[in-house]
C-alpha cells in the first residue's frame, strides 16, 4: 500500500517526490544513525513522505525531544499525523523559522532531510538551505540523502565538515551526507 501511494505521488509530481518507491530500511537506519538520541532535544525531518524515517525517529527519540515533521503533501502529512500523533507537523520547509516560533524551539540539534534537492530549482534549494543553516544550532548536524554527489559542493560551502556514507541497499543506491555546522 505504501509503495503504491508513493508511486502515485511520484507520477503526479516527480519533481517534488523524487523517487518511485519509498526509502529502504537500510537507508532509514543510515539516516538516523548519526543522531545522539540520548541528548537530542529538537529534531526536524524535511520531506517525510510516507514516513519511513519518521517511524524510526518516533521510536528512537527521548521523552523530552521535540520533533517537527515537514511534509508539503497534505494527504501524506495527515497520514503521518494519524500514525505519529506525538510529533509536530508543518507543511513548508521554506518556513522552518515559523515552525520554530510556533513550537518554541530555539534551534534544532539535528535536521534530517529526504528532500530531492537535485530536482529543485537552485532558488528553492538556496531558500531551504538558508532556513536549515539558520535553524541548526552551532555544532548541529544536517543529515540528507541524495542519489548523486551533485549537492556536495553546495553543502561544503555552508558546513564546516561533511562526512559521506554510501547505502547500496536502496532503490536507487544513495549517498548520506552528514553535514556539521561550525561551532562559532
Amino acid at each position: 500500500m505504501e509503495k503504491l501511494l508513493f508511486l502515485s505521488k511520484f507520477l503526479r509530481s516527480p519533481k517534488t517526490v523524487g523517487s518511485v518507491t519509498p526509502s529502504s530500511r537500510f537507508l532509514a537506519k543510515a539516516m538516523v544513525k548519526p543522531v545522539d538520541w540520548s541528548s537530542a532535544k529538537n529534531v526536524a525531518e524535511l520531506g517525510a513522505g510516507t514516513g519511513i524515517f519518521t517511524r524510526y525517529i518516533d521510536q528512537l527519540k527521548g521523552p523530552d525531544c521535540k520533533v517537527v515533521i515537514f511534509e508539503q503533501d497534505h494527504s501524506m502529512r495527515h497520514r503521518l499525523q494519524t500514525r505519529h500523533p506525538g510529533l509536530y507537523y508543518h507543511h513548508d520547509a521554506l518556513k522552518i523559522s515559523d515552525a520554530m516560533e510556533t513550537y518554541e524551539i530555539p534551534q534544532f540539534d539535528y535536521i534530517i532531510s529526504g528532500l530531492p534537492f537535485t530536482n529543485f530549482p537552485q532558488e528553492l534549494r538556496n531558500g531551504i538551505m538558508d532556513e536549515v543553516e539558520k535553524a541548526l544550532k552551532p555544532g548541529g548536524l544536517f543529515i540528507a540523502f541524495q542519489f548523486s554527489l551533485q549537492m556536495r559542493k553546495q553543502l561544503a560551502e555552508r558546513f564546516e565538515e561533511i562526512d559521506l556514507a554510501f547505502v547500496p541497499m536502496n532503490f536507487l543506491p544513495a549517498f548520506v551526507y552528514q553535514c556539521r555546522k561550525a561551532e562559532i
